[in-house]
């Protein structure tokens, strides 16, 4: 892999020429797929941790916005384990009565990385402040290796099911039954991805476009700065190698959405604009209210409606997946540095967007009156 050969004085070098350019050659501009005629198709991919945060709160701008169709969801392990992110995510959608939106259960377990590495990793570089299925905020030593049984649930037990098809099968069907019209919406660790190119090369070339949270190039100084619980790529650090392998396929068009999301946060002065009508969607979000980045939902919001970005770079983006200290983080190329065959993508960099109107239209959505059942 080309990540994993780059040496760290190349990689150091790529990276401030890199951000060299995203400083000089920022520009205002939409994501670069072109628009399609009648609803943009949809399939969000995450790690739906629950009850309410950023995860299950980032299908709002998606099932409430009338331009969208949502085909489904696809869940992944990372911020928690894949079985309690279906289920929370199944018990919302009955919440706001959306059970006819098919979830699909899909990876468990990363591609090459485990509980074991991310010890190692920490005992020999430093701790990773959010570990997810493997400790969260906590002490890796007392996470578990294995999926557990779902629990208790705040919000009570889903009782729909997810479909048969692994999420995988579930992309890949859905992507070929509407060729060059599906944008998938990866806000999660990009493992149920990797798999559907793994299995179907032709996959991503037949999507329309990529957009994914993650590929955050500006953390290394704010985990200096006291910010280092915001300064973790988790998506990528919990598992590199599938990231790699999504971000080098052929993809039409990747709109890289990272760093831009830790500066927008859910405050309870804005939890108070959210709540102040009361339906089903605005209790459940005032009852499991976490006050942490929008990550998610500004994601989902960009991929409704792309001229929310106000700034953009477009720029080679890769991981690295060479067993060091940058294992999982993400490096910037500009074309001058990219070898000759290299697979690394270029993509479309979010580095601003119109705040205003993304809180505004997020609030209407998440205060308004349920969508037609079935869109």
């Amino acid at each position: 892999m080309f990540s994993s050969v780059l040496s760290l004085s190349r990689r150091l070098a790529a990276c401030a020429a890199g951000l060299t350019l995203l400083a000089t050659t920022a520009h205002a501009a939409p994501a670069p797929a072109p628009a399609t005629a009648g609803p943009e198709l949809v399939i969000e991919d995450n790690d739906f941790l629950g009850p309410g945060g950023s995860d299950q709160l980032s299908i709002i701008p998606l099932l409430f916005n009338p331009h969208v169709r949502v085909l489904g969801f696809t869940v992944a392990s990372g911020d928690g384990w894949e079985n309690a992110e279906s289920a929370h995510l199944r018990r919302l959608l009955e919440i706001i009565g959306r059970t006819d939106v098919p979830v699909a259960d899909g990876a468990v377990y990363p591609l090459v990385n485990t509980r074991a590495e991310m010890r190692l990793h920490e005992l020999q570089y430093g701790t990773i402040p959010w570990k997810g299925a493997w400790g969260g905020l906590g002490s890796i030593d007392r996470a578990t290796d294995t999926q557990p049984a779902i629990g208790p649930m705040k919000e009570g037990m889903p009782h729909t099911a997810p479909v048969a098809q692994s999420a995988a099968q579930f992309l890949i069907e859905q992507v070929h039954a509407h060729p060059h019209q599906v944008t998938i919406v990866a806000a999660g660790p990009l493992t149920n991805l990797a798999l559907a190119i793994r299995q179907d090369p032709t996959f991503a070339e037949t999507a329309r476009q990529l957009i994914f949270m993650g590929g955050m190039l500006d953390t290394s100084m704010m985990s200096v700065t006291g910010n280092a619980d915001f300064a973790s790529d988790f998506n990528m650090i919990f598992d590199p190698e599938a990231a790699h392998i999504t971000l080098t396929a052929p993809w039409k068009a990747i709109t890289v959405v990272g760093s831009v999301s830790n500066d927008l946060m859910l405050s309870r002065e804005y939890l108070a604009k959210l709540t102040d009508r009361k339906t089903p969607l605005t209790s459940y979000i005032g009852s499991y209210y976490d006050p942490l980045p929008m990550w998610d939902e500004m994601t989902t919001a960009i991929a409704a409606d792309p001229t929310l970005i106000t700034s953009a770079v477009d720029a080679h983006l890769d991981i690295d997946t060479s067993r060091g200290p940058h294992y999982g983080h993400a490096f910037v190329v500009p074309d001058a540095l990219v070898p000759h065959g290299s697979p690394m993508q270029r993509m479309h960099i979010v580095r601003s967007i119109d705040e205003q109107r993304f809180r505004d239209t997020f609030a209407q959505e998440a205060r308004s009156d349920l969508p037609a059942h079935g869109q």
